[in-house]
């Protein structure tokens, strides 16, 4: 997927359907004297509704659709007949999409399973007719309900990437090399900085016929939270992710200094975050001689508060380790 067709945020106004007016027929028919009330019920307005689909990965489908709306309720007729209802607006949106009241911001439900449904807008429902008004102190009523009027508002839907995996690091970092090489995803790869500006998703296979899911997002720098490159935009498809891989690469000045300013940004976006399993790679380690390697270790194991393992995408070092050590936090 190019990162022009990748849309991860959407807003649109939805409109449901007003539910049909009941009748106030009266029974007519030859030899029938005084046939009484019979007007029919109206139909209930379409809802608007979102349903997940498994089979999206974005919200490109909807890009271009700022107005939805739904059906109305046809009226009630005589006889006793109910109208129909409208028809349903119905908006398929991938799973992890979280949907929101644009005017408050207020999150209305998350769609996180395959053919879910939920009513975003709920159609009017239809009046009653005027037989069921009768009695026997009115036996001829000539009045019925109107149908209970539509309902609208804005909505914005925030797709958050579901992945098993994040990638985490500077620009440059080399999370597009590596989930080129564990992953068949094509992400652009240059060695200049913001090469990756919209979040990429690769399936890593592993043993056994197994697999789990990898996201690349664009890179962080000291400062994202206050806007600075592509600010923190981007975090929220790593919120959902299991597991956080950090990626520093071996000709960092200062592998832990890094690992700290990625940490904080990461809190200041949502402490939430910092609870997570967190694991450090340092990449484009063929760079290092065994010696450089051994130093590294040493400030590494005695700094460093989590586990960390040296790799190399371009060099194949390293990665199926990688894969075994990320296997079992997955399944720990």
């Amino acid at each position: 997927m190019t990162e022009g067709n990748f849309v991860d945020y959407v807003k649109m106004h939805v409109t449901s359907g007003n539910g049909g007016k009941g009748s106030t027929h009266l029974h007519r028919e030859k030899y029938i004297a005084k046939g009484g009330p019979d007007g029919g019920d109206g139909g209930r307005g379409g809802h608007v509704i979102i349903k997940g689909n498994s089979n999206l990965w974005t919200l490109l489908h909807l890009k271009f659709k700022r107005h939805i709306k739904a059906g109305h309720g046809a009226h009630g007729s005589s006889g006793r007949s109910t109208g129909a209802d409208g028809e349903d607006a119905i908006i398929e949106v991938p799973l992890g999409t979280v949907v929101r009241d644009t005017d408050t911001n207020d999150i209305l439900f998350e769609i996180t399973e395959d053919g879910e449904e939920k009513i975003v807008a709920e159609g009017g429902k239809g009046g009653r007719g005027n037989w069921h008004f009768k009695s026997s102190t009115n036996q001829t009523p000539r009045y019925a309900q109107p149908g209970i009027p539509l309902e609208e508002k804005d909505i914005t839907l925030e797709l958050k990437v579901l992945a098993d995996v994040g990638l985490v690091g500077f620009p440059n970092a080399g999370k597009s090399t590596l989930l080129s090489v564990l992953t068949s995803a094509k992400p652009k790869i240059a060695d200049y900085e913001f090469t990756t500006l919209k979040p990429n998703l690769g399936i890593v296979k592993y043993r056994d016929f197994q697999s789990f899911v990898m996201a690349d997002i664009p890179g962080i720098i000291e400062g994202a939270a206050e806007g600075k490159g592509l600010g923190y935009y981007f975090l929220r498809h790593i919120e959902r992710n299991s597991i956080l891989l950090f990626l520093i690469p071996a000709d960092a000045k200062d592998i832990v200094k890094q690992y700290e300013i990625l940490l904080d940004e990461l809190r200041r976006y949502n402490p939430e975050m910092l609870d997570k399993e967190r694991f450090v790679v340092v990449s484009k380690s063929d760079m290092l001689d065994e010696e450089l390697k051994s130093e590294i270790s040493t400030i590494l194991d005695r700094d460093l508060e989590v586990d960390y393992m040296f790799i190399s995408s371009v060099a194949q070092q390293g990665l199926t380790e990688l894969k075994d050590k990320l296997w079992q936090m997955l399944n720990d």
